[in-house]
């Protein structure tokens, strides 16, 4: 993007040269060597992580929700029951929305800023919310879920986005994985109060309409928050950008150099990628024309299609949020009371309960490894235990006398079921899910969040626009295609299936996928303009555990 004539007279890296000269270390890599240094996050920063992780907490809740509140309408939407058609379209219209909103928004993220963005977000689930809370119909359900799936689909790339761009690089990945933290949570809580309300008549209203809730009190609280200092940055808000890393990194004196070493590499960035399309120097006439912008947009595929590592980023990043979806993981959080009904249990949407404390329990394991482990090793060591998971419940089914109605039915009894199966091997699908959610957690269902680190600041909220609706494209595919799977290709096909998934995507990430763990924003473009990087990066983690082993042993 272009810059004002006055930004671009000064740059500020001319500015701040012979200070970082004096503080970078021997290395010349001033940012890497200053924040390495860091010993936790500042009070600002969890501050701003909770705030907008409140939309994780939204996003968590509405894709839990749903599975109590199918087998809670009973006749309540268009006076019958729910056919598998209907539950098919009210679970994946969040989805398809989602999809839509994604690279939409990513467009907005780029023009308004990431903070706007959230709060156009919030609206939405507010409306949504209430929309599905007083609607009579099978229609007008599906219309507030598709109203609160753009509201997730704005959100769930740009929240990610938001933080990675204001945290620190050795905390970048845990802080991300807040948002995870508040995912899960959110599901917890969907669970909790599915229950609570299902017995109840009409309770389900109150399910979906309690969403609405810390939708509002987000917008009252992230108003009072700034926009990220590399989106102002990018824009020519220069001062603005430094005040902000200033309260992100603190007022010490020895934060100065830090703060003028992230400055410095993004302008680095700015003008390496002006020179590249020829912009250096000059002012859009007419930049905020609607021409302009979409001339804009169409600049940023052609960079994200035409440039190397633009192109391999985004292949990362789709791929690791494709294979977050295809493996199976959110058919349990819409079906997952469907599915422990089917096979006997008789508190189902209580049993379900195991599936969502699981998940957000291994969040918390992700929490604490994801930077001292790595992105690319914690996909390694996770996913075979997913495939075991998901192994188990394939062979687990075989085994279970299913009802002769179709597998989306919701009126079953556990005395349909008999014999020592009816109490065998529902628990082994249990624990076979169990296992899987913990495999899932741990890796998948955090690390592809952290797909802003792979993109350069030009193309950052575009690519991660695409990614996330990759992520929404596969979760609609899931959403619409497993009840017909589990009907057609059965229980065990469908999940020998998603057991085939996870063998690729394991493949995948081994062969494509580098360590970005402790890697400066700055830094991943690099790593990936000649290639994959992954031995590079790779030795790269290796010697950054070694200083880090090295400094636990000093004392230091």
């Amino acid at each position: 993007m272009s810059r004002p004539e006055e930004d671009a007279a000064e740059p500020l890296i001319a500015e701040i040269q012979d200070e970082g000269e004096e503080r970078r270390g021997q290395d010349g890599r001033g940012e890497e060597v200053n924040e390495s240094s860091i010993k936790s996050p500042g009070a600002f920063i969890w501050i701003l992580t909770v705030v907008a992780g409140v939309s994780g907490l939204l996003f968590g809740y509405d894709t839990g929700v749903i599975s109590s509140t199918l087998i809670s309408i009973n006749t309540d939407l268009s006076s019958r029951p729910l056919s598998t058609l209907d539950k098919s379209l009210i679970t994946s219209c969040t989805s398809l929305f989602a999809l839509f909103a994604s690279p939409l928004t990513g467009v907005l993220a780029d023009q308004w800023g990431r903070k706007k963005v959230i709060l156009l977000a919030d609206i939405l689930f507010v409306v949504g919310a209430l929309w599905q809370a007083w609607t009579t119909s099978v229609w007008g359900m599906i219309g507030g879920r598709s109203v609160v799936g753009l509201a997730v689909g704005s959100a769930s790339f740009v929240v990610p986005l938001y933080i990675s761009e204001l945290s620190p690089s050795p905390f970048r990945g845990r802080l991300v994985t807040v948002v995870c933290l508040f995912i899960t949570g959110g599901q917890v809580v969907a669970y909790i109060v599915g229950w609570l309300f299902s017995e109840h008549a009409h309770g389900w209203r109150w399910m979906v309409g309690l969403g609405a809730l810390p939708a509002a009190l987000q917008f009252g609280m992230l108003w009072f928050l700034p926009e990220t200092p590399r989106w102002l940055f990018k824009v020519g808000r220069k001062e603005a950008a430094k005040r902000v890393l200033g309260r992100v990194y603190g007022p010490d004196a020895e934060m100065k150099g830090v703060i003028n070493g992230v400055l410095r590499r993004v302008e680095k960035e700015i003008l390496e990628e002006e020179d590249a399309r020829g912009e250096r120097g000059g002012v859009d006439e007419g930049k905020n024309g609607w021409r302009a912008k979409v001339e804009r947009v169409n600049d940023g595929v052609s960079q994200l299609a035409a440039v190397g590592g633009n192109r391999r980023a985004l292949i990362i990043a789709c791929m690791l949020q494709g294979f977050q979806q295809l493996c199976g993981f959110n058919s349990l959080m819409y079906f997952s009371a469907t599915i422990f009904s089917m096979v006997g249990f008789r508190s189902p949407t209580l049993t379900s309960l195991s599936i969502a404390l699981t998940n957000f329990a291994m969040t918390l394991v992700a929490f604490h490894f994801i930077d001292r482990v790595g992105r690319r090793r914690i996909l390694i060591y996770s996913i075979p235990v997913m495939i075991v998971g998901l192994a188990l419940c394939a062979v687990a089914f075989n085994f279970v006398a299913l009802p002769k109605q179709r597998a989306s039915s919701i009126e079953l009894r556990a005395d349909e079921v008999t014999g020592e199966a009816a109490r065998l091997w529902p628990l082994v699908i249990l624990v076979a899910m169990v296992t899987y959610v913990a495999g899932y957690a741990v890796g998948l269902g955090n690390v592809p969040w952290q797909q802003s680190e792979l993109f350069p600041l030009s193309v950052r909220s575009l690519g991660s626009g695409f990614a996330t609706a990759t992520n929404w494209g596969s979760n609609f595919l899931i959403g619409i295609s497993f009840l017909p799977m589990m009907e057609g290709l059965t229980p065990v096909g469908t999940f020998a299936l998603y057991t085939s998934i996870c063998v690729v995507g394991y493949v995948a990430v081994i062969r494509i996928y580098p360590e970005t763990a402790g890697l400066g924003l700055e830094d991943v473009g690099e790593l990936l303009r000649e290639g994959w990087g992954v031995e590079e990066s790779v030795r790269r983690a290796r010697s950054r555990r070694r200083e880090v082993d090295e400094r636990v042993r000093d004392g230091r």
